[in-house]
């Protein structure tokens, strides 16, 4: 049985080869473009299963890709991963608001980046798929009840504490910015701040106990839940 399809978008044609070599190793299927609109033309006639994108694109730039692919309802489920510069915080910030799934700094390993590609495919949920209850290990999140247990413990957390560690496991591995999480949790007070989301943070991690470290900071970027870390406490 084939392997899932991987659209890879980059100007240099030695990262391409890289990659889809790479890629194919793992028994993924391949396609590649080199500037952005090819990859818009390919991404709506093949509809891959996952998109490599780096954001540095002569003409229409990655940024600009994102946005329309996450706009069309023919594309807009198609994960994507950014490959972007280090220096790139702002423009990886958006990206994320834009609806990208994860980034990648160049330089990289491949081997991190197949394991970001199996793990943004693993995980992906099919739109209107939502379970009631997720099961990770010794973590147990219970969306009917508000109830979240750890090695079989209720832990008490308020109706926004579950508000946002539910925002956050429901879209596993995927970091999410502090903006989408005003948007998304605490978004119907208008006092809100980037601020008020890390204090949030931090009193989540000390009601979680030992599952605290499942929700991962990512340097100036926001927050994410790791269901990886999850799968390792079974």
């Amino acid at each position: 049985m084939a392997k899932e399809k991987i659209l890879v978008v980059d100007d240099e044609q030695d990262i391409i080869e890289l990659i889809k070599y790479n890629l194919e190793m793992e028994g993924f299927r391949v396609s590649s473009a080199y500037n952005g609109e090819d990859a818009l033309r390919l991404a709506k006639r093949e509809l891959p299963d996952l998109l490599i994108l780096d954001l540095m694109l002569p003409g229409m730039d990655g940024l600009e890709v994102c946005q329309v692919l996450k706009k069309e309802s023919q594309t807009n489920h198609i994960p994507i991963i950014m490959l972007t510069a280090k220096t790139g915080e702002p423009d990886i910030v958006v990206g994320l608001e834009l609806g990208a799934d994860d980034y990648i700094t160049k330089p990289f390993s491949m081997r991190e980046l197949v394991a970001r590609v199996k793990a943004v495919l693993r995980r992906g949920t099919k739109p209107g798929d939502v379970k009631e209850k997720l099961v990770f290990g010794n973590l147990v999140v219970d969306s009917a009840n508000y109830r979240v247990t750890w090695k079989g413990s209720f832990l008490d957390l308020t109706p926004t504490e579950f508000k946002l560690f539910f925002f956050l496991v429901q879209r596993q591995g995927r970091v999410m910015t502090r903006q989408q999480i005003l948007d998304g949790v605490l978004g119907d007070d208008a006092f809100v701040t980037d601020r008020t989301v890390d204090v949030h943070i931090r009193r989540l991690r000390m009601k979680l106990k030992g599952a605290s470290s499942y929700i991962v900071t990512r340097r100036g970027i926001g927050y994410m839940f790791h269901a990886d870390i999850a799968k390792e406490e079974t």
